[in-house]
């Protein structure tokens, strides 16, 4: 019970920096349950379970608050789900004890993503036209092969949002609609990996209770978070997620390699980047176009 009651505060967890990042569910729920010892096949299925019933409840959110738009969730959910297939198939087809480590240099990498993308304070863009309701123009190039990619990391290890959301800010399109967008594509996105999964191996190697878990713990958070993405700053929480990340796959990488005492110079090297990030804009003149550190995720 004490486990399931751990499970269900990470998936509370995890769904409140996914709803307020557009990111950090997969790969934080990812790294809790490898660690945990869970096969990479069962972490993948139970974590996109959970993430369609967190995903159908931000979805909902977001619409009440007019985070999404229809189209870009469209140009994001078919390629999303293309992509999805890709990666489950590479997931179902190989060992677990050769693809266990691998995992966890993505997720290593994910964690990286992420560090970077909250390095420096996000740009400030204009509205359309006056509406705040109305999702403006951005450069939309290639949102197609990013949510292709996103599919596939989201097959393999649920990270959909570190790849897809931070390429939709880099294009100009405000935190709002992309959060909103990338998270109800997720659902889309989400079914169809656990569905491959499940119709490839079958449903033995899911734990119902830790499923259920996670959902009840997500779905609460979801409506706080898509409330949240107005007024929250985003740097100190994307920040926190990318060191989550960084220290528990290190830790997994270690383990796996037998380093021992050596993996604290890791964890050390690890925490000192994730500081030098969040003294980078202090360190390093803003262009006049951004906010200042501080700005909330929602601004724009």
């Amino acid at each position: 019970m004490e486990e399931l009651l751990l499970v269900a505060l990470a998936g509370f967890l995890a769904s409140m920096v996914d709803g307020a990042l557009g990111m950090g569910f997969g790969p934080t729920s990812s790294s809790v349950l490898l660690s945990a010892g869970l096969s990479p096949v069962a972490v993948s299925t139970t974590v996109n379970l959970a993430k369609v019933a967190t995903g159908i409840a931000a979805a909902i959110s977001h619409w009440r608050f007019s985070n999404i738009d229809h189209r870009l969730v469209l140009r994001l959910a078919i390629p999303g789900c293309v992509g999805a297939v890709v990666g489950v198939t590479v997931l179902a087809n190989v060992p677990a004890a050769t693809i266990k480590p691998l995992l966890a240099v993505l997720l290593l990498l994910v964690g990286v993503r992420i560090l970077i993308r909250f390095s420096r304070a996000l740009p400030v863009t204009a509205s359309s036209n006056g509406n705040p309701n109305a999702i403006p123009d951005f450069d939309s190039r290639g949102t197609e092969v990013a949510a292709c990619a996103g599919g596939i990391t989201n097959g393999m290890v649920g990270a959909w949002g570190p790849v897809v959301t931070p390429f939709l800010l880099h294009r100009g399109l405000p935190p709002r609609w992309a959060i909103g967008s990338v998270n109800t594509a997720e659902v889309a996105v989400a079914f169809v990996a656990a569905g491959s999964l499940i119709a490839s191996l079958g449903s033995a190697s899911v734990d119902v209770g830790v499923v259920i878990a996670m959902i009840v713990g997500g779905v609460l958070a979801a409506p706080l978070a898509a409330w949240s993405i107005r007024y929250i700053p985003a740097r100190g929480l994307g920040l926190a997620v990318a060191a989550l990340l960084l220290v528990t796959n290190i830790r997994e990488l270690a383990a796996w390699s037998g380093l021992g005492s050596g993996r604290w110079v890791l964890y050390i090297l690890a925490l000192a980047l994730v500081a030098l990030a969040a003294a980078r804009p202090k360190l390093v003149k803003q262009p006049a176009s951004d906010p200042p550190p501080n700005a909330p995720l929602g601004t724009g």
